[in-house]
């Protein structure tokens, strides 16, 4: 059935509701738009869902979250989890507790009972919930940082991260199994609730995973000394951040926590930014306002669904300073990595995990402190997928993890990123450097120093439409078959191509495997522990760059990221 004859059946047939149907014929005349809506299925990727909101096989609406929740549904019966329930979790977004509640009664209709969250709730703690009530799979209605007009649906395992091989694929083959509307099961949320298939949590859950949270700070003297004299501005940018975050911080005796009134309330339409992202400065500029009227010491922002954490510092001359992901993940593995061994001691089997476009200053790091390096592919579900490794085997102990993105997750009690933790650690460290004299800037300065001057930066290429999906993929193949040999004067000494797993050393020719899951990623080492690596993203229809240098000092890093950054652009634009 052509694009077409599938938008027809939408408008005619009497499954779909009357609004659905009403914003359909409001596109009769637009066949460009009814392409885009209907020309496919919304694609259930490696973790689930991803689209703009609206009537569609190809758009987030009710319909296409129950078409898949039976998929998912089909799937935990085939593995004869059903009797474990499923957490379900959403965030501030349009249609967030709609669908959640869809897919809810969904599950309930095939005989698995779901536990839905009373309200919007942190990814970090559905990704806890999930272990904390043993259930076989966890559902996360959110589309992190996407603009408005987006909304997505994550799917965990039983081990709390997001799902990894054989599930995924398991998953997506059964989601694709489900082409008829006429085979998916729902019910009615007074019957559900009856049957005992559907159940409301909140406060409960909230508690363990707070105690679960305190339980890994390391220098509550620090705090104690310091909670009356540090300021913190935090925003949650309108999403689902504001009560943990503050609680945590509160119950650890923190007395200065200001919050950016703007921002604080739960709001799908992000009023006050155009995109809810802490890595865009925009999403900072009331913050910054905020810090400067009461002299903040540090000011933190959390994304919708409170996975990622960005961070400005002050230094001693009362400057801001912007942490990239790179730079507050490095900072936070150096500030655990380093108070564990001073307090306990590390475990000869300790582990630091980062993902592969994160920066080359982990490395450093963990070879500072004789502890393992394990890179993964991008995506935290790989990094909770080596916890799962280190549990099952008996060997191997998780000391950090985290990736460029602005996510980390200190301790194992999730499986996912997680700012509430990381607005916690921080807070913690700043409280410990302040007993010294020091701010976060300057222990930031103290590891440049001590490890060197690395610097890492992103170019992004969005190619919205058919069009554009077409074009990443003609961008990729092109370096894939045409490999660089120098990038803004480094030379490329090896090319790792992860979708056929090869490392090719180009001095000697010699090819070894990469080790990791096929990914359509492209790596290339420099000299001068330099890189780059392109990767379509996972959740925005964009092609991404990613690279590093490591200069001499924080002036010549500036300049050789500025030369690198031009050089990846002129490479972007002899594809375009």
């Amino acid at each position: 059935m052509g694009y077409k004859e599938t938008y027809e059946s939408w408008v005619n047939s009497s499954y779909f509701d009357d609004k659905t149907r009403e914003e359909l014929r409001g596109i009769a005349a637009d066949d460009q738009e009814i392409k885009e809506r209907f020309y496919k299925d919304l694609e259930f990727g490696t973790a689930g869902l991803r689209g703009i909101i609206g009537a569609g096989t190809n758009r987030m609406n009710i319909y296409v979250v129950r078409k898949t929740t039976q998929g998912l549904a089909n799937y935990i019966i085939s593995q004869d989890g059903q009797k474990k329930g499923v957490a379900i979790a959403f965030d501030s977004r349009r249609m967030s507790p709609e669908f959640a509640n869809e897919a809810a009664l969904c599950l309930a209709a095939n005989g698995i009972k779901a536990y839905i969250f009373e309200s919007l709730r942190p990814t970090p703690e559905l990704s806890f919930a999930v272990r904390e009530l043993g259930c076989i799979a966890g559902i996360n209605i959110t589309a992190s940082h996407n603009p408005p007009e987006y909304n997505g649906y994550k799917v965990y395992w039983e081990d709390g991260a997001q799902i990894t091989p054989p599930h995924d694929s398991g998953i997506m083959d059964e989601v694709k199994k489900v082409t008829d509307y006429d085979q998916v099961k729902t019910m009615d949320k007074e019957d559900a609730i009856a049957a005992g298939l559907y159940e409301v949590i909140g406060q409960k859950v909230d508690d363990a995973y707070i105690e679960r949270l305190k339980s890994q700070v390391l220098h509550m003297d620090a705090i104690r000394q310091m909670a009356g004299e540090l300021k913190i501005v935090y925003s949650p940018l309108h999403g689902t951040g504001n009560i943990p975050a503050r609680r945590v911080l509160d119950e650890l005796g923190f007395k200065h926590v200001y919050v950016v009134k703007e921002q604080e309330l739960p709001d799908g339409e992000f009023p006050t930014v155009s995109y809810p992202n802490p890595e865009s400065k925009e999403a900072f500029e009331l913050g910054l306002a905020l810090a400067k009227e009461v002299d903040a010491d540090l000011v933190l922002a959390t994304d919708p669904d409170a996975d990622r954490l960005g961070v400005y510092v002050k230094d001693q001359q009362g400057e801001y300073h912007s942490l990239t992901g790179n730079m507050s993940g490095c900072l936070l593995a150096d500030y655990e990595i380093g108070q564990r061994k001073e307090l306990k001691g590390l475990p000869e089997d300790g582990a630091l995990i980062k993902t592969i476009v994160t920066t080359n200053m982990a490395d450093a790091i963990a070879r500072a402190y004789g502890v393992r390096l394990i890179e993964v592919l991008t995506g935290f579900k790989y990094i909770g997928q080596q916890i799962l490794g280190f549990e099952e085997n008996h060997t191997g102990t998780y000391l950090f993890g985290f990736e460029e993105s602005y996510g980390c997750l200190i301790g194992t009690h999730a499986r996912d990123k997680d700012a509430i933790v990381a607005t916690m650690a921080l807070c913690e460290a700043a409280a410990y450097y302040k007993t010294q004299g020091k701010t976060l800037w300057d222990a930031m300065i103290d590891m440049y120093e001590k490890y060197g001057y690395y610097k890492d930066d992103i170019q992004s290429i969005t190619m919205k439409g058919i069009e554009g999906l077409e074009k990443i993929q003609q961008i990729m193949e092109s370096l894939r078959q045409n490999p660089p040999a120098e990038i803004a004067g480094y030379k490329v000494t090896a090319a790792r191509d992860y979708k056929k797993d090869t490392i090719t050393n180009l001095a000697t020719g010699e090819v070894t495997a990469t080790g990791l899951p096929s990914s359509n990623v492209l790596y290339y080492d420099l000299t001068d522990d330099a890189w780059l690596c392109v990767r379509p993203s996972g959740t925005e229809p964009k092609v991404k760059f990613y690279y590093g240098i490591k200069g001499t000092s924080l002036e010549d890093a500036d300049q050789k990221s500025e030369a690198m950054g031009k050089a990846v652009l002129e490479m972007i634009d002899s594809m375009m």
